[in-house]
């Protein structure tokens, strides 16, 4: 792992635990998203930097309601509780991959997705929310759409997306290559 990733890693722990962070000073009367990017090869190592942090803020912080998701995971289970999935495998398996992504296009919509999302998550039953498996969920999902579709449903409840790209504080660019849209809501976690 490079030494700048490796710092940036060793701040999160310490800045989701802080009052400030949680309290969401600082920022006015902005949704508190913020995004941790990093780059793409070194998914595995920040997975387990993940799971660390699930382990360590309960323990720094036990009174925090944390609850983690992850993205790839959750549409995975949507498509089963609708009974989709076996349908999405057996399509791509026949029609191949084009034919999958126009027939979820309608039951990923990442609206109906968000919804999914704050459903699970609860957000007012919750201090902090992590999400994974960005990278993962593409190309069924576009992060900025789900992100924008989950403002108005999270609350004040804070959201740490672990993105395998780049978010310039403008726009986010999975990969390091592909662009989305401009999505301008989120702050960056740490430096």
């Amino acid at each position: 792992m490079n030494a700048d990733l490796s710092k940036r890693l060793d701040k999160i722990l310490g800045r989701l635990t802080s009052d400030n962070f949680l309290k969401g000073e600082g920022l006015g009367n902005e949704i508190p998203c913020y995004a941790f990017d990093y780059p793409p090869e070194y998914e595995l190592e920040v997975r387990q930097h993940i799971a660390f942090l699930l382990t360590q803020i309960p323990k720094t912080r036990p009174e925090i309601r944390l609850t983690h998701v992850n993205l790839f995971d959750l549409i995975v289970g949507y498509l089963k509780e609708r009974n989709f999935y076996d349908k999405a495998l057996n399509i791509q398996r026949e029609k191949g991959d084009d034919a999958l992504l126009s027939a979820l296009k309608a039951p990923l919509d990442a609206g109906r997705l968000a919804k999914v999302f704050a459903e699970q998550v609860e957000p007012e039953k919750h201090d902090l929310v992590l999400v994974s498996g960005v990278g993962s969920a593409y190309p069924l999902l576009r992060t900025h759409n789900l992100l924008n579709n989950l403002h108005p449903l999270m609350g004040r409840t804070p959201l740490v997306l672990f993105y395998p790209g780049i978010y310039d504080g403008q726009s986010l660019r999975l990969f390091g290559i592909l662009e989305d849209r401009p999505y301008y809501r989120a702050f960056r976690l740490v430096d």
